[in-house]
């Protein structure tokens, strides 16, 4: 199936509420500028440096979506110009980000990435320190960033009762956090190519497809 095609598809099956974010990691610019012209807006990125590229090359009314693992001295090339960085995971990313936003004049809005697996791999807050840092006003000291909800990712199995455990668990954390950020934290970001029925299954506001609309990726 072409890329403007399963944009079509996926957009007919996703319940209203639900927010359809293109994942155009290591896909070329070509791929995403079908799937622009079959009306996406809204891309996920995952490297600093190929994000500043592609947003070089591509029309100005693009959302970027920062969604890997963003390391402090790489905020600085997305700072001026990202719609939401959706991997904030930890008090010295949140600071460099503060950093970043002064220096571009912005308010940057943010999701709260945290790790719910027991991979050691994925990356994300702890749930327990996250939520102390939170009661202890420590993002009151950044208002330069706007919190804006959660993103997580499910343990990488067939086991589908896994999954939904996981997805379950970010629900009741974005659930939770929502107390204290209010109306705004309106973002629960959970749910790829294979696990997204379950994720909306789970509540999902936003489902992040890659490889079901650009095909296996090209490293």
């Amino acid at each position: 199936m072409s890329v403007k095609s399963e944009i079509e598809r996926l957009r007919s099956v996703l319940p209203a509420g639900v927010k359809l974010l293109a994942v155009s990691k290591f896909h070329p610019v070509e791929a995403l500028r079908e799937a622009y012209d079959a009306g996406q807006r809204a891309f996920g990125e995952s490297r600093p440096q190929e994000l500043k590229t592609k947003h070089e090359l591509l029309p100005d009314d693009i959302e970027w979506h920062m969604i890997g693992h963003l390391q402090t001295n790489k905020v600085k090339y997305i700072a001026p110009y990202v719609h939401l960085i959706e991997s904030l995971d930890s008090v010295r990313l949140a600071e460099a980000i503060e950093r970043e936003a002064v220096k571009c004049g912005r308010v940057i809005d943010c999701l709260l990435e945290i790790h719910v697996t027991c991979e050691e791999s994925k990356s994300g807050w702890d749930y327990a320190e996250l939520l102390a840092f939170v009661r202890e006003g420590g993002f009151s000291a950044m208002p330069h960033i706007r919190l804006r909800g959660v993103m997580g990712m499910a343990t990488f199995t067939d086991d589908e009762a896994t999954v939904r455990g996981d997805f379950k668990r970010l629900k009741e954390c974005f659930d939770e956090l929502k107390g204290y950020f209010g109306e705004e934290f309106d973002t629960l970001s959970m749910g790829m190519s294979d696990d997204s029925p379950i994720a909306i299954e789970c509540g999902t506001t936003e489902v992040r497809i890659g490889s079901t609309i650009f095909g296996a990726r090209e490293y």
